[in-house]
């Protein structure tokens, strides 16, 4: 039995269970689910793949919350909050620092160009220790990418990551992002 649970929390958030789990531990999940800040993440469908013990469940979705909230408002300390110091990235850009200090760099560019920049958890899918986050990233360019000046233009585009959770804290992350439509909204490439 599938179970979807819609909530009038502030993301509008819903939580599919996969087949097998009670609809208890379905709802413990969503009630422990923190209320969100004006800034935080928006989640709009969480699935939960198997059971999890609810100590490993909270520590997870703390850490993932924290580092999505990161992304959405650029703040450090949430980053600190999300990720080991063994933290590797298992798909790094040319330039970025591996380990804790990667994400920081990028967001910290990245901002820089797109001071606006949002993103919305479009879908999240817990299995175990990993997590699977499908995401939409929204801003305008109004500062500098590279050589390219931005005029305000919007950039909206996706991204996917699978992040490994360990002792309540992302330990690793495969990260993929649609970089031709980015680079299309900023003027940077053309597809005829």
């Amino acid at each position: 039995m599938s179970d979807r649970l819609s909530h009038t929390k502030p993301s509008q958030s819903h939580l599919r269970i996969a087949r097998g789990t009670e609809l208890a531990a379905a709802l413990m999940l969503w009630l422990s689910t923190p209320t969100l800040a004006a800034d935080s993440v928006r989640i709009n469908d969480l699935v939960v793949a198997t059971p999890i013990p609810n100590a490993q469940r909270e520590t997870t979705l703390k850490a993932v919350r924290a580092f999505y909230d990161f992304w959405n408002t650029g703040d450090e300390a949430l980053l600190k909050e999300a990720i080991a110091s063994s933290f590797t990235d298992h798909t790094l850009s040319p330039g970025r620092p591996q380990g804790p200090e990667g994400p920081a760099f990028a967001s910290r560019r990245f901002r820089a160009a797109v001071p606006d920049l949002k993103v919305t958890v479009e879908k999240m899918i817990v299995a175990g220790d990993y997590v699977t986050v499908h995401m939409n990233f929204t801003g305008h360019f109004t500062g500098k990418l590279g050589q390219t000046q931005g005029r305000g233009q919007p950039v909206p585009f996706i991204a996917t990551d699978l992040v490994k959770i360990e002792n309540g804290r992302i330990t690793d992350n495969w990260h993929i992002e649609d970089n031709l439509t980015l680079l299309q909204e900023i003027g940077v490439a053309k597809v005829d």
